[in-house]
């Protein structure tokens, strides 16, 4: 979810997701991933696994009939909080769901007027929560769950004063001597003043309000509008300063506190993420702000393409965060059954924090399956490394993840608008010969299929299966592109690559540049799962053709930047004896092609 609006023009911040560009990645995940030194904001045991729970800003910021009759995002009260939580602790704690997390607007009147205490940190709007955010958080706590709240970054511009409001427990400090003389702004919404950490007042400001968090018993902290990121970039936004600074005063409380940055954050800077905060969102908010909580086309289907460049940067302590998952409320959702089941298993599969923004009371049987299988629970929370795709970012998908006991998740889907069919090759998962498959939504060992599995699946459809190996490992012949018997055309060139096999790869496919491997053979003719090595910084497509044939164009998500390598894995019909393959960039600009794998048999 993304924070609230800060003046009218910030209302239709939302628009922001068609300006941002996202780097992203594809191939598939083989191991389990290695523990991070660095364990976000520095807590043991915080965010260990992706965390669980609910939302206040989905409802808020609906216009579905009923969710915000004293306009908007007028839901968020202690009331409606606490129903919350009473359902959460009644429906979904015994499966997990710990965390109530209130948005943006807690300090805020319902005309979004702000409220600070004498040391210009954010107070409770009485209205809105008469009890004070300490009871709310006390009830939260009764009921064995626990309490989040949120921030904008940096010094709200309404919290200035002139320059004269005292800094907590800080002896001499005022709010003019915790941000820039100038008053440069900052945050995704430029509702705040930049704060200057040259300055040692800034800390003592942001450990202040740290402080009075862990004094109110909250156990999580989304501080929102975060740059570089969050349609903002430049020195004035960046605010990697802000999260380390956070980090640092939450340590000093003593409280494990869970930090979530967000949103649309530059990948970057992700080994600043990574070193200061439990999780990150990686992208734009997924609510519509229509007349339903999410739609498909206005952000949930952007994650097939936006996650894959971050999966490498999860793992415990800090977790790509896809924001919240609305699959719970049918018709205020906005979504069909199919759409719904996909966007569960996208997040179950990319390890994605599991926080709903539903109305918990109104959950539909249908909804509440969808939160509540267990078998897919487990994907999301154990030691295997988040899926991936093991096919192009086509309209069918197929991404994997290799699990500590050998078996496979894999998930099928159809991102397209119409019904069609998606294969799992094992090929493709590195395996060959027979696997024992079970369907996880539906709890149910599917038998033995040799080499691949094939389901027709509605438009927006999805299958999610465990698949354990029968058979033998893959075989497979290396053809680097740097190799002299092959052919470049156009631009194409031989480049260092030191993430590359053989330390080289073959780049400046672009405008009409090829590279034709030459001289690839196999025994008999048949269709081979051939999987590509390539590095790209941005989403890219190739099309790609054997023997001088018809070409096929597949889209190559980012890598993530230009010096990593993923693989994905494209069906070729090859003939027996020598064959040739052609990636050529057409009218655009291609992904640097690394190397080919080619199986011995099809």
């Amino acid at each position: 979810m993304r924070s609230s609006p800060y003046s009218a023009t910030s209302k239709v911040v939302h628009g922001l997701r068609a300006m941002m560009v996202l780097v992203l990645t594809a191939g598939a995940a083989t191991a389990v991933p290695a523990a991070r030194a660095d364990t976000g904001a520095g807590t043991p045991g915080v965010a260990a696994k992706p965390y669980m729970g609910w939302t206040s800003w989905s409802m808020q910021s609906s216009k579905y009939p009923g969710l915000n009759p004293d306009g908007d995002y007028s839901y968020l009260t202690e009331a409606n909080v606490l129903k919350q939580t009473d359902a959460l602790a009644a429906k979904l704690k015994k499966y997990g769901y710990e965390y109530v997390n209130i948005d943006a607007g807690w300090w805020r009147d319902k005309a979004w007027k702000p409220a600070f205490d004498q040391y210009a940190r954010q107070k409770a709007d009485p209205v809105r929560f008469p009890s004070g955010m300490k009871a709310v958080a006390d009830r939260i706590h009764a009921k064995g769950l626990k309490a989040g709240i949120y921030l904008p970054v940096g010094l709200e511009k309404e919290a200035y004063g002139d320059g004269r409001v005292p800094v907590w427990n800080a002896d001499g400090c005022t709010t003019a001597d915790i941000v820039h003389d100038d008053l440069r702004t900052t945050n995704g919404w430029d509702s705040a003043y930049k704060l200057d950490f040259s300055r040692p007042c800034a800390q003592k400001y942001v450990d202040s309000q740290a402080r009075l968090f862990a004094d109110w018993g909250y156990d999580f902290l989304k501080l929102d509008g975060v740059g570089p990121g969050s349609g903002k970039s430049g020195d004035q936004y960046d605010n990697v300063a802000d999260v380390a600074a956070w980090q640092k005063a939450i340590a000093a409380t003593g409280r494990p506190i869970h930090l979530e940055i967000s949103w649309s954050l530059d990948i970057g800077r992700v080994a600043d993420w990574k070193k200061h905060s439990n999780g990150w969102r990686i992208d734009t908010d997924v609510e519509c702000y229509c007349n339903t909580l999410v739609s498909w086309e206005n952000s949930v289907d952007d994650r097939w393409d936006d996650a894959p460049g971050w999966t490498r940067h999860a793992g415990p302590g800090g977790w790509n965060d896809l924001d919240s998952l609305n699959v719970g409320n049918g018709e205020m959702d906005g979504l069909t059954r199919a759409e719904r089941q996909s966007y569960a298993t996208l997040w179950a599969i990319a390890k994605s924090p599991l926080y709903t923004g539903d109305d918990l009371t109104r959950l539909d049987s249908y909804g509440l399956s969808l939160l509540t299988n267990r078998e897919v629970i487990a994907v999301n929370q154990s030691e295997a490394p988040p899926a991936r795709p093991v096919t192009p970012s086509d309209p069918q998908q197929v991404w994997a993840a290799k699990n500590p006991d050998g078996s496979h998740t894999v998930a099928l889907f159809n991102l397209a608008d119409r019904p069609a069919a998606v294969t799992a090759d094992w090929a493709a998962l590195g395996f060959t010969g027979k696997a024992a498959v079970r369907d996880l939504w539906n709890h149910e060992n599917l038998g033995t299929y040799q080499n691949k599995i094939t389901s027709a699946l509605p438009a927006h459809g999805s299958r999610l299966f465990t698949v354990t190996p029968r058979g033998g490992p893959l075989t497979t012949t290396a053809y680097e592109a740097e190799s002299p018997a092959n052919t470049l055309g156009g631009n194409a060139s031989v480049a260092g690559c030191s993430g590359c096999s053989g330390d080289q790869k073959v780049g400046n496919l672009y405008l009409g540049g090829t590279l034709r491997f030459n001289d690839i053979t196999v025994n008999k003719a048949g269709v081979y799962q051939v999987k590509v090595a390539y590095v790209s910084g941005d989403p890219r497509s190739v099309d790609i053709s054997v023997g001088g044939g018809g070409a096929t164009r597949h889209r190559f998500p980012s890598t993530g930047d230009w010096g990593t390598v993923e693989t994905v894995s494209v069906p070729l019909t090859l003939r027996a004896g020598v064959n040739t393959i052609t990636f050529d960039s057409g009218s655009g600009y291609a992904p640097d092609i690394d190397r080919i794998d080619v199986s011995k048999s099809s």
